[in-house]
């Protein structure tokens, strides 16, 4: 009789719902003034504390435990979803604003190999310089590691998942854990080291810069790819090789078309992880005021790495190093979300049409 009534008890309106936000913006108010001073800030805090109280008591008084609990966990999951996201929208809204001042065709298409005239211009206020070099240098680098990063990644995580037994593959898999967790510069003073071993001192080359992104890239790999290959049903598997196909032709026409989505998005994750270090690169590519098409010869200058120089030598006037400083780092956040994007096409292309 209690569980009947339970589920059939009175919920909360619209309008009382409503009633309980409002009361709890006003007491976050009043703490506000009390505590700490009426500021937007502290509103919000003491808003987000009060209204999950409010909502809980409200819910007990007119409903019941079970929807009380309910109600308290989803406006406690609902403001750290809010939390997380308000940063993020911040940190975006904030590059944009700051960025479009200088995103104009001198910075997309000029580079900083500065003429006499142009630093007579800068010192009177115009604006000069642009990043195309640093794009440039950006997307090389990163298709270096990338055809580095990807066809190991993926390789080893076919072993681990098909093939890996005994010592050999877990000693792979605490590897690949170890690796992850390696600071950025490690990666790059290993790759810089590897050239000079190999070419001499003072060696900085994008060749190399791709080889310091790749050690942070590949775990990354690994790991995505793992776990999509491990997510394909072994029916799947068991039914091809019940039909006498081949372990290797079963990977790569039953395993892989299965996960390719899955395995696209590890990939992206990959790429977006390593687009914008800055330590290795500094340590193995450089800083080059020109355009380089070599990764194989000289140095290049990458979104990042033109970044970092533009804020700490910004120039007089110091506002033009800073107004390309942030067009860059919009440039930066325009490539990821393409990757992105062109990867969650990809997925939907090549995935199976019975997944879709």
């Amino acid at each position: 009789m209690s569980t009947t009534l339970s589920m059939t008890s009175r919920r909360m309106s619209t309008m009382e719902h409503a009633a309980v936000a409002v009361g709890a913006l006003l007491v976050g108010v009043l703490l506000s003034a009390v505590l700490s001073g009426v500021a937007v800030g502290w509103v919000g805090v003491w808003t987000a504390v009060t209204y999950p109280i409010a909502v809980y008591a409200s819910s007990r008084i007119l409903e019941d435990r079970r929807q009380a609990t309910d109600r308290l966990v989803r406006v406690v999951v609902t403001l750290a979803f809010i939390v997380v996201v308000l940063p993020l929208a911040s940190l975006v809204w904030t590059v944009i604003v700051e960025g479009a001042a200088r995103f104009d065709t001198t910075f997309l298409s000029g580079n900083m190999r500065l003429t006499l005239d142009d630093i007579a211009s800068q010192r009177t206020g115009g604006e000069v310089g642009g990043a195309f070099h640093a794009m440039i240098g950006t997307l090389i680098v990163t298709a270096v590691s990338t055809v580095i990063a990807i066809p190991l990644g993926l390789f080893t995580a076919i072993y681990l998942v098909e093939y890996g037994r005994g010592r050999l593959a877990k000693a792979i898999t605490s590897m690949v854990d170890v690796m992850t967790g390696i600071p950025s510069i490690v990666a790059g003073l290993f790759a810089y080291a590897l050239f000079v071993l190999i070419l001499g001192p003072g060696t900085r080359t994008g060749l190399a810069g791709g080889v310091a992104l790749s050690v942070l890239m590949t775990p990354v790999v690994i790991r995505s790819a793992e776990e999509m290959l491990r997510l394909v049903p072994n029916e799947l598997r068991e039914a091809s090789l019940a039909l006498g196909v081949p372990r290797w032709k079963t990977i790569s026409k039953v395993v892989l078309p299965t996960a390719i989505a899955g395995i696209l998005t590890g990939a992206t994750l990959a790429i977006a992880r390593v687009i914008g270090e800055t330590a290795p690169l500094l340590v193995t590519v450089g800083l080059a005021q020109e355009t380089n098409l070599n990764p194989f010869d000289g140095r290049m200058t990458t979104l990042p790495v033109y970044t970092y120089y533009q804020y700490v030598q910004p120039g007089i006037p110091t506002e033009a190093g800073q107004n390309r400083a942030w067009a860059a780092a919009l440039m930066l956040v325009i490539i990821v979300a393409v990757l992105f994007t062109l990867g969650r096409v990809l997925a939907k292309v090549l995935q199976p049409k019975g997944l879709r």
